[in-house]
């Protein structure tokens, strides 16, 4: 296959695997999300005060946004302007990404929506991009930050 050709369909499938990962969240369908993840992760979530950068296994990335979203009615991701680079069998991504949280409440402060962006580091496994590094970077929080704990 044309080197050019190869690139861009790696390109493709990048972006896919991270639309992907946020479609599932938003459906928590929580075996595709980890589909989507390597077996350990380099994930950083400091921005948001989620301390520091460390490696955790997909499970556990899994395990703690399936409790952190369950009292959500509603999730929704929208990310884009993706920017890709493939080297080999590892990638570096970048996009923009905006995360919307859903929850009546009688506050009738029923959203928080966070915006920022997001970088990622992808590996080739079994013929399939994985993400092995996720970094969210905050730019700001608007709406409810205490969404869950607001009262129904």
């Amino acid at each position: 296959m044309d080197p050019a050709i190869a690139e861009l369909l790696d390109k493709q499938a990048i972006v896919e695997t991270i639309n992907r990962l946020f479609i599932s969240t938003d459906q928590r369908d929580w075996d595709s999300v980890k589909a989507c993840l390597a077996g350990q992760v380099l994930f950083d979530m400091s921005s948001m005060g989620g301390g520091e950068a460390k490696t955790v296994t997909a499970d556990a990335i899994v395990e703690a946004w399936k409790a952190a979203l369950r009292p959500l009615l509603a999730i929704h991701h929208q990310a884009g302007n993706h920017l890709v680079e493939v080297h080999g069998e590892r990638a570096t991504a970048f996009c923009c990404g905006i995360a919307s949280h859903y929850l009546p409440n009688r506050s009738g402060r029923n959203t928080r929506v966070f915006v920022g962006s997001y970088d990622f580091g992808l590996v080739r496994v079994a013929r399939q991009w994985r993400i092995s590094e996720f970094r969210f970077n905050l730019k700001y929080i608007e709406g409810n930050k205490d969404l869950e704990m607001a009262g129904n």
